[in-house]
């Protein structure tokens, strides 16, 4: 058996037992690529508000107004998306979690949403888990995203032309053939044309499962350093005296604003327990989770802690914290995402396309045989 037949066989078989999952995978990476363009015109109601020339609330503020709703809930996270966008507060229970929307500039409140009937989430849910456990779903999604990354990767070393003179036909689809071979060029010609992007998009996503890809490219990327020990949080002593976190959150925003002042996205993450710290973000663009600058401060009294501005953190951390926008091609705005759509929608073709090639060669050979 010579080497491009065994990786042929590989290459089937790989397929075989990851198609229909690398199909789900790929379709809910497109559904959800302009997630945030169809909600905006869907849900216009209570996700864009008029800007005004004023500042916003402050966090202690839209919490309260959380809380006089759902009274039962604690509120995880304050975020403030853009001037013309409402402000979200983060809420959960042992039963649920709710987001409510209000306006940051008069506190109005406009919308609940309950993540586990949004539309979007659960297609991302599918996208992640499978609706599985996560404990179960994200291997499995893992799992067939390695195999995914072989199959791209036996996929080009099958599609590899022997001779010069081959490669005209390995670039192209003969639309005049058979469907049968207009299929099978589809695969192969498809295949290689996405290749490059679709396994930036595949390892990209598998930081989302397993942490050791993500500490991988930090370190491969800064030829070593410990991502660890770079993004230590710092630690407070708060037995001494009684956490007063509504008025210390305010202080941590006003803060953030003043260090950040041209950031159109921040969010505030309030302290759940004792010994807890207030950690805010900064965004330079509105749902771009790129380019985020962090910010640590005291949960008594709001005094800064630690800061890591964007610009400031090591060039491996920086590609890290850029894996969700890389992922979903946000990092390049809209033309980005259509790229990601694109692919992904090709890539959602390749495991058919393949399953047909598949199915042809092992019914016509019964047929002859018949």
């Amino acid at each position: 058996m010579g080497f491009k037949t065994k990786i042929r066989f590989l290459h089937k078989w790989l397929g075989l037992i990851s198609g229909l999952i690398v199909f789900i995978i790929s379709v809910t990476g497109c559904i959800f690529c302009f997630h945030d363009e169809i909600k905006d015109i869907t849900r216009k109601e209570w996700r864009l508000v008029e800007a005004q020339n004023k500042p916003f609330l402050l966090p202690s503020v839209l919490e309260e107004k959380a809380k006089e709703i759902v009274p039962k809930n604690k509120v995880s996270m304050v975020s403030y998306y853009g001037k013309n966008r409402s402000a979200i507060v983060y809420t959960y229970s042992d039963s649920e979690n709710l987001y409510l929307y209000f306006n940051p500039y008069s506190g109005k409140y406009l919308k609940t949403e309950n993540p586990k009937t949004d539309f979007f989430i659960i297609v991302e849910y599918i996208h992640l888990y499978l609706l599985l456990p996560d404990y179960i779903g994200k291997h499995i999604i893992g799992g067939a995203t390695i195999l995914f990354i072989l199959l791209l990767i036996s996929g080009m070393v099958q599609w590899w032309p022997k001779k010069r003179s081959d490669l005209k036909r390995s670039f192209t689809i003969k639309w005049s053939a058979k469907w049968r071979r207009v299929n099978y060029d589809w695969h192969n010609t498809s295949g290689f044309y996405i290749s490059i992007i679709a396994l930036i998009l595949a390892i990209t996503g598998l930081t989302f499962t397993y942490e050791w890809v993500g500490d991988g490219i930090y370190k491969s990327v800064n030829f070593g350093g410990d991502k660890a020990l770079e993004t230590k949080l710092p630690v407070v002593d708060t037995t001494k005296f009684k956490i007063n976190a509504t008025k210390a959150i305010d202080l941590a925003f006003i803060q953030t604003k003043k260090l950040q002042p041209n950031a159109e996205m921040m969010f505030v993450l309030i302290p759940q327990q004792k010994g807890n710290i207030i950690s805010t973000g900064a965004y330079p663009h509105t749902l771009r989770y790129d380019h985020q600058s962090n910010y640590y401060f005291h949960p008594n009294d709001g005094k800064l802690l630690q800061k890591q501005p964007f610009e400031n953190k090591s060039f491996g951390l920086q590609v890290v914290e850029m894996n969700y926008g890389i992922h979903t091609g946000q990092v390049l705005d809209l033309p980005g995402k259509i790229i990601a759509f694109i692919v992904s929608l090709f890539a959602a073709a390749l495991p058919v396309t393949g399953f047909i090639i598949w199915y042809g060669r092992n019914f016509k050979s019964k047929k002859i045989k018949a």
